[in-house]
């Protein structure tokens, strides 16, 4: 199976070069290689920033890593034999893996990623190439996978532990899912083994459930998290609940229903609960809800165990990516703040929401201010009422070694590489 990618990598600002290429199962590919795109690759960025689109058509690219020598590790959500795992070099990019999923991440020596039920490691060398792309440690196996919210995002701390998330397979924990008036399972039992972050050892083979252990409950699913360093804690973002008006029209009207309830960033501490699916948190009212399928109305709170959001965002705009950016070549403002790639919503109803990478200010390792759009018009429709209409939407986040932001897309497999030079 051949697979046609673009790559676009620096020339000077006066010369254009097409190159036609095809990439078979490991062996390079070029299809394209130009200058930086004066138009910003399409997207619309605070003054002094540019981007360009370093590489195109390469799948439903999901999570990414950038090497310390600036080499790129793109996930492919494929089930395509060799083209799980990209690697961009230079102006040249080769495939291997064969599992789809959407995890990725470089820590030390290893590169870490996973399918929807394992967790895969595999050993660079001191160019940070991989050594054996063929035979991967298995980090973690077994994980439940029901393929709603399958996604098994991860991320390590600075102690060896690798933290994966693993989703809700369901909306609520409704006897019967997305079911009209369906009431929620007494004591939701898919919490035992799903809807929260496990913690593992991330230097030991084979691991299953009951070497790992549940760090944090009660997230519907979470495929944007990143470890903070400045204070040494996990933060994620959660997917929240959908349906509100949908199942339950007798509490919520149609705009309830668009813009209930937040997207949420926490920050979790062992043992901590984030209330799914009893609790809901409504960034209108500020409060914690009482989730209509455990008898509450809109109206009564509820979660008193629960934890509070450290941010809400407006609703149904599907955070897939969070990145604490600890470079130097962008402005100050931006040191130690969080970015979030929203993905954006497919169930408002009359216009869809999100589609931009958003950036949150920190200072000592807590929000510091008010969030705002950083890097907008992926989808390239002014208007937008299907996600199907989307060009690109955006999904993982990265830093690369000289501070610039890196982000993917994974509709046409774009991914974008954001600069500040101040002029």
């Amino acid at each position: 199976m051949k697979t046609r990618v673009v790559l676009l990598g620096y020339l000077s600002m006066m010369t254009l070069l097409s190159v036609q290429c095809l990439a078979n199962n490991g062996d390079s590919s070029a299809v394209r290689r130009t200058v930086a795109d004066p138009g910003n690759a399409g997207l619309k960025l605070p003054a002094g920033f540019k981007a360009q689109a370093i590489a195109e058509n390469l799948g439903a690219a999901r999570h990414i890593a950038v090497t310390p020598l600036g080499d790129v590790y793109v996930k492919i959500q494929t089930s395509k034999p060799g083209k799980a795992i990209a690697v961009i070099h230079g102006n040249d990019v080769k495939t291997f893996g064969t599992y789809r999923g959407t995890g990725m991440v470089i820590k030390g020596k290893y590169l870490y990623t996973s399918s929807d039920e394992d967790v895969y490691r595999y050993a660079l060398n001191d160019k940070f190439e991989v050594i054996n792309p063929e035979q991967p440690e298995k980090i973690v196996t077994g994980l439940i996978n029901r393929h709603q919210h399958e996604a098994k995002a991860l991320t390590l701390d600075n102690d060896g532990n690798i933290y994966v998330n693993i989703g809700a397979y369901s909306n609520s924990c409704q006897v019967q899912d997305r079911a009209k008036g369906s009431k929620g399972m007494e004591g939701c039992p898919i919490r035992d083994s799903a809807a929260g972050i496990w913690q593992f050892r991330a230097d030991k083979q084979n691991q299953t459930y009951g070497d790992g252990s549940r760090y944090a409950t009660g997230l519907r699913n979470v495929v944007g998290l990143d470890w903070n360093t400045t204070d040494n804690q996990l933060f994620v973002m959660q997917h929240g609940r959908d349906g509100l008006f949908d199942m339950f029209p007798e509490y919520y009207n149609l705009q309830q229903g668009n813009e209930l309830p937040a997207e949420c960033m926490y920050a979790l501490k062992k043992g901590d609960d984030a209330g799914w699916p009893y609790i809901y948190y409504d960034g209108q009212q500020q409060k914690k809800i009482l989730s209509p399928e455990y008898g509450g109305d809109g109206k009564k709170t509820g979660g008193e165990n629960a934890i509070d959001p450290v941010v809400a965002f407006p609703a149904h705009m599907a955070p897939n990516g969070l990145l604490f950016y600890t470079g130097s070549q962008f402005p100050a403002k931006y040191k130690n703040g969080a970015f979030v790639a929203f993905h954006g919503s497919w169930n408002r109803q009359k216009g869809q929401k999100g589609y931009f990478v958003a950036f949150v200010p920190f200072k000592d390792g807590k929000p510091s201010g008010k969030w705002e759009v950083f890097a907008d018009d992926f989808a390239g429709v002014p208007d937008i009422q299907s996600p199907g209409q989307a060009k690109h939407r955006p999904c993982g986040l990265a830093q690369g070694p000289d501070g610039s932001l890196y982000v993917t897309d994974d509709v046409k497999g774009t991914v974008y590489k954001i600069t500040y030079s101040g002029k």
